[in-house]
């Protein structure tokens, strides 16, 4: 077994909220950690990552010729760990064109899963990349959708192959072979400690409650806001007038229209349903 807990996600579904729970509680400090400097090292398509441990710039390669590197990188980070890495990652888990898994399974200890509901995720992630809520519902259902994948322009970051809102879930809670466990945002947000406190048991840290409730009142939305107006946020995308927008469940409803719901619900049902977001009368849960 590796030594990476994955974080991973869909973009926009509360990875960056589980990862200042995270490393609240691993700092275990007297004030809340700073919103610019989080435990776990780089995102997994950080490509600064790449180049140190490959020892080629990803600029010299293609895109196929990256992904053949990756997986490898990821073992050489686990490898010199001294203690469980906690990484971020949005790229849907997916084999390279060379057959091996983009993200090494010799490499992971374990993937937390954060799922939220799409109808929300859509309007999140439109609002983080400064484009419209129909063009996010159509990229959601697209199975070629991809972060980074322009090759003439030189990214921070590597090609991220999304695939579908509903794709890119099952890629990673259906892969053979790996320990995964699934938290869902809505029950982040409706109890957090408790969903936090099964985080924090399945990467088999200490259960020390008092220690996971000091880390849950330092990673509130609104100190992460406040941070954010301070201080700025190094991950929020240009155009966008925030990353720590609202943070709350069913936003969609007074954003999204009629027919928009409609097709998030007929691109991505069956996951829908299978998650809770959808009951067995097709009618929304969040």
């Amino acid at each position: 077994m590796g030594n990476i807990y994955w974080l991973a996600s869909y973009p926009k579904s509360g990875n960056t909220w589980m990862r200042i729970l995270l490393t609240n509680y691993l700092r275990n400090a007297d004030q809340p950690a700073d919103i610019n400097s989080l435990d776990g090292g780089p995102i997994a398509s950080a490509r600064q990552a790449f180049d140190d441990h490959v020892g080629i710039e990803a600029s010299d390669l293609t895109q196929d010729e990256i992904e053949r590197y990756r997986p490898f990188v990821y073992e050489q980070m686990s490898a010199q760990a001294k203690e469980a890495l906690y990484l971020k990652v949005h790229d849907a888990f997916t084999y390279t064109p060379y057959g091996y898994p983009l993200i090494s399974k010799a490499a992971t200890a374990g993937v937390i899963y954060i799922l939220r509901n799409p109808l929300d995720v859509a309007v999140s992630f439109a609002h983080h990349s400064a484009s419209s809520v129909e063009r996010m519902v159509r990229k959601m259902g697209e199975a070629d959708f991809a972060f980074v994948d322009k090759p003439q322009r030189l990214h921070n970051q590597l090609r991220q192959k999304l695939l579908t809102w509903g794709g890119h879930v099952t890629s990673w809670v259906d892969e053979p072979g790996l320990r995964v466990r699934v938290i869902r945002y809505e029950e982040l947000h409706a109890d957090t400690v408790a969903a936090f406190s099964r985080v924090i048991h399945f990467c088999g840290l200490d259960d020390d409650p008092a220690r996971i409730a000091k880390a849950v009142q330092f990673s509130r939305f609104e100190q992460a806001q406040k941070q954010e107006a301070e201080h700025g946020f190094g991950e929020k995308m240009p155009g966008a007038e925030s990353f720590f927008r609202k943070g709350q469940v069913g936003s969609w409803r007074a954003e999204l229209t009629p027919e928009l719901v409609e097709k998030l619900i007929a691109d991505h049902a069956p996951v829908m349903r299978r998650f809770g977001y959808l009951n067995e009368s097709a009618e929304l849960r969040y």
